[in-house]
């Protein structure tokens, strides 16, 4: 089964690490990426920019809408997502429980599906 862990940080807390804990996180969630790849867990890991790099894109009756940034103020963002393979739920929860970053945020494990195939 396939599964997305969502990285999500508070803003405040990772934007406060210093820049020996920023590298250090990074090279520790390279190493870790490495392991799970293969191990054959690890399907796709990206990290993201900033939420203010982002765009909103909303279309209602035809209209197409874009704001910069995120949608609402908030305190805590995405930084990254990993799709991994996993058995199950518990051993996909065992895996993002090795993500470096989760010393610093938290991984929602989410089970993900084909909309082409919702049943397998």
């Amino acid at each position: 089964m396939k599964f997305l862990c969502q990285v999500w940080f508070d803003t405040a807390e990772i934007n406060g690490i210093s820049e020996e804990d920023g590298r250090r996180l990074t090279q520790d969630s390279v190493d870790n990426d490495n392991r799970l790849r293969e191990s054959g867990h690890l399907l796709v890991a990206n990290a993201l920019r900033e939420p203010e790099t982002a765009r909103t894109v909303r279309v209602r009756k035809g209209e197409t809408a874009v704001t910069d940034g995120p949608f609402a103020e908030i305190k805590e963002h995405l930084g990254g997502f990993v799709l991994i393979e996993a058995k199950d739920m518990e051993e996909a929860t065992r895996i993002a429980a090795t993500f470096p970053v989760a010393r610093y945020g938290m991984i929602e494990v989410r089970p993900a599906y084909d909309i082409r195939f919702p049943d397998e």
